[in-house]
């Protein structure tokens, strides 16, 4: 199982960090080491001083594919969920600056709280669908896939020019603007429309 993200995939996002909208989606991949599940805590890693949530809507892949065209890549999940995107902020910076790469500010260890999926089905427009995050109680980023600069089946068209899609590969699908810090004792609650779908503690 993999866990493929996709980056710059919100204008409001992409302004925030001062970067540039993508000619095609950008994508990089955590391993399963990442996933952190059952609302389990988050541990604070020591390498670190800036980690950032990002909230994002997740795919579930349900089969085999490689080279989809957009047209069929509906068939190729059938769960979505949420999940958090823990990004060391200060070890992205460093890298960026010395043009070196950042997996290791993205891929390290529970990084990728994942809530359960719910069926594609209970969703009656999948470009309308809103999620938000709160930290503390206090709403801190909302997204619609309204809004997205490449909408769910383009993006895994994309994904599988270069990597094969296996059942149970999760996609993040992009978070929106109003990423931050957290600090130990922080929590945070992801939210899909009304329902809660996923709590994690900072520890």
């Amino acid at each position: 199982m993999k866990i493929i993200c996709i980056g710059r995939n919100y204008h409001a996002h992409i302004k925030e960090l001062g970067n540039t909208v993508p000619a095609e989606p950008v994508f990089f991949i955590k391993p399963d080491t990442a996933l952190l599940i059952r609302n389990r805590p988050f541990y604070y890693p020591d390498f670190s001083q800036d980690i950032h949530y990002e909230v994002e809507l997740v795919l579930k892949i349900c089969k085999v594919g490689k080279n989809i065209q957009p047209r069929f890549a509906s068939s190729y999940y059938n769960e979505i969920g949420l999940g958090i995107d823990f990004t060391a902020r200060d070890i992205q910076d460093r890298s960026k600056k010395a043009g070196l790469p950042w997996f290791t500010a993205k891929g390290f260890d529970q990084s990728a709280p994942v809530s359960p999926c719910l069926p594609k089905d209970n969703f009656p427009d999948l470009k309308n669908i809103t999620f938000s995050l709160r930290l503390n109680g206090v709403q801190v980023q909302q997204g619609n896939t309204s809004l997205m600069i490449y909408p769910f089946d383009e993006i895994i068209s994309h994904a599988s020019r270069f990597v094969t899609l296996r059942t149970g590969d999760l996609i993040f699908t992009g978070t929106p603007a109003g990423v931050g810090p957290v600090k130990i004792g922080d929590l945070l609650e992801g939210y899909i429309g009304e329902t809660l779908m996923l709590k994690c503690t900072i520890k």
